[in-house]
């Protein structure tokens, strides 16, 4: 009727096209994730970050901060109150928050791109070439 026929493919026309694919989806993360990291690190301001201070210093009139783990009453506080446990939990909380700010978030995000596109690729080398062939006398 207004039926039409749909062209049979066999299955290495389709892992063909599904790799195409995937190499598109790939050029496409790399692009666009290293276009990304570029305009965060060209528009990034490495200035002195003032919200994680446990005391700011003004010296010639310029906010000085100074971190937690640079202050010995600080880190003796946690220390007392949590352990070394805590003072290890707060290092790594502290350099964890620290990639996701200033121009450590361009590299992050670079380093995140990388990591996806190999995971794409990786995808398209799992993929069979060709269907497997039919044995013959079957």
């Amino acid at each position: 009727m207004g039926q039409s026929r749909a062209r049979i493919r066999g299955d290495g026309e389709l892992n063909a096209r599904l790799r195409n694919r995937l190499h598109a989806a790939c050029a496409l993360v790399l692009v666009a994730g290293f276009a990304l990291a570029a305009w965060i690190y060209a528009s990034a301001d490495d200035g002195p970050d003032l919200s994680g201070a446990y005391q700011i210093v003004v010296v010639d009139g310029v906010p000085q901060p100074i971190a937690p783990n640079e202050s010995k009453a600080y880190m003796r506080d946690i220390q007392r109150y949590g352990g070394k446990t805590a003072v290890l939990f707060d290092e790594i909380s502290r350099w964890w928050s620290s990639l996701w700010r200033g121009k450590s978030l361009a590299l992050t995000v670079a380093f995140l791109t990388l990591v996806l596109s190999a995971g794409i690729l990786l995808i398209t080398a799992w993929l069979p070439d060709d269907a497997a062939p039919e044995q013959a006398g079957e």
